[in-house]
């Protein structure tokens, strides 16, 4: 099966993006339409360790989860909602395990659906289980398994198929720490984007034979890591003009998802999403200031700008004052949804869109980048190379040098580091060919020798 490449935007201009809405709406479990003009709360969460004991244990906590999440939204009068279900490791490696916890909560959902008429979907993350002690092994074995997951969810409740894949993660992690420009983008842009397409048709003709969606992926494994490594503006363990030039690039990689078959909604913690969905038109789910309970990050009303679904990454399901976790954070994003659906009612959504904007867009590179308008700028980037994933990538990531330093002559502050790693990473990207057999081949030589754990045909390239 032939991937379909994007090499034109959805969007004839940024200014068209809004949250709520999509070219590409999508329908899903139970009564829910994402991108279509309003926007819903998806909740994250994660089990108590000791639930992993068992599978019976583990059935009972998300069935404990999901009941939960959908009281509280019923108490509140909210109408909608999606649970993500990010598997915890029994569960893929188990499939039938992730499969039982997929049928409870599902059965959960469908009575709360049919009483309440609240709309709800489910999403399953299935872990990227394809590593051993030593070294990724993303073909084989491990991949069996690891589709087989999707598989049984499939089969039994999940509406919404995703994943945080992780192929090209063992060049990059060499490279990160090493600011070493050419082994991110052959890491993420060319392994990751490889690796993708390889699983996401797989996904895609599981989720179509089961009437099912093939939502999406996330540059987590990569993005996420150099944006967590570059912490906050006290921190200089990486600076911040790097962490959101490989996110530019992950924006290459996500979308070889939806090239491959996925319709969106694009997961949470891809903060790349907004530049996906200027390319791609499909519905974004994204995180922000709801995400601290997982972690920091520098842009927390900014992201908000163009959700189609509103998430608060993840969090261990426990008790508060204000009842479980789950019900907590539910509530918070499920009001924030609500502010945004009176927004897209009374025509005032791109005034709320812009207000987010600017509370955030000079408070770091990261944010600044991934302003929507911006944003939409390293799209064009993309699209205007789409057929070639070398040339795409490296047009992504020198657009975004590029926009950081036009930010640098406006209100957006760069330190003397971050000044001088944003020069660095210039002259590296403009010292690359433009021959992606070349950099393909240079790339292989050069980490094959380098980074022991970076196995060629773990890519289906020779050794």
């Amino acid at each position: 099966m032939a991937v379909n490449r994007f090499t034109k935007m959805a969007y004839g201009s940024a200014d068209e993006m809004v949250f709520g809405k999509c070219q590409k709406p999508v329908k899903a479990g139970l009564g829910l339409e994402i991108g279509a003009g309003y926007t819903a709360p998806e909740v994250n969460y994660a089990p108590r360790p000791e639930a992993g004991a068992s599978k019976e244990k583990l059935i009972k906590e998300y069935e404990r989860i999901t009941t939960d999440i959908m009281a509280r939204m019923v108490q509140i009068g909210a109408p909608a909602v999606v649970l993500e279900t990010e598997h915890v490791q029994q569960m893929s490696n188990n499939p039938s395990w992730g499969a039982a916890v997929a049928h409870a909560q599902k059965t959960i959902m469908e009575d709360y659906h049919d009483e309440y008429g609240i709309k709800c979907a489910l999403r399953h993350t299935i872990g990227d289980i394809r590593e051993t002690r030593d070294y990724l092994a993303l073909r084989g074995d491990k991949y069996n398994t690891f589709i087989e997951a999707f598989e049984q969810c499939a089969q039994n409740g999940a509406d919404l198929l995703s994943v945080e894949s992780m192929g090209g993660k063992e060049v990059f992690d060499y490279a990160i720490l090493r600011n070493d420009m050419a082994g991110i983008l052959y890491g993420i842009g060319v392994l990751g984007s490889m690796d993708m397409e390889m699983i996401w048709q797989d996904i895609a003709s599981i989720a179509k034979k089961n009437n099912v969606v093939a939502a999406g992926d996330t540059d987590c494994a990569q993005a996420n890591t150099a944006m967590f490594i570059a912490g906050g503006l006290l921190d200089k363990n990486l600076a911040h003009t790097l962490a959101i030039i490989a996110r530019a690039i992950s924006a290459a990689r996500s979308l070889v998802a939806y090239e491959a078959g996925a319709v969106g909604p694009g997961k949470d913690c891809g903060y790349e999403n907004t530049i996906v969905k200027a390319i791609s038109g499909v519905p974004i789910t994204q995180e922000g200031k709801t995400s601290t309970c997982a972690h920091s990050d520098l842009m927390g009303n900014l992201v908000m700008q163009c959700c189609d679904l509103w998430s608060n990454e993840s969090v261990e399901y426990h008790g508060e004052f204000g009842g479980t976790t789950v019900q907590c954070w539910s509530e918070t994003l499920a009001y924030d949804c609500a502010m945004m659906n009176v927004a897209l009612q009374s025509g005032n959504e791109k005034v709320l869109r812009d207000i987010l904007v600017a509370s955030d867009i000079n408070r770091d590179p990261q944010g600044y980048v991934l302003a929507y308008p911006h944003a939409y700028r390293v799209g064009q980037a993309i699209a205007k190379d789409g057929n070639d994933i070398y040339l795409r990538s490296k047009n992504a990531a020198m657009e975004c040098i590029k926009l950081v330093e036009e930010g640098a002559k406006g209100k957006l502050a760069l330190s003397r580091f971050e000044t001088t790693a944003l020069a660095n990473a210039r002259a590296a990207f403009e010292g690359l060919t433009d021959d992606k057999d070349k950099f393909m081949s240079d790339c292989l030589d050069k980490y094959k020798q380098e980074v022991k754990v970076f196995l060629p045909e773990n890519y289906g390239l020779k050794k």
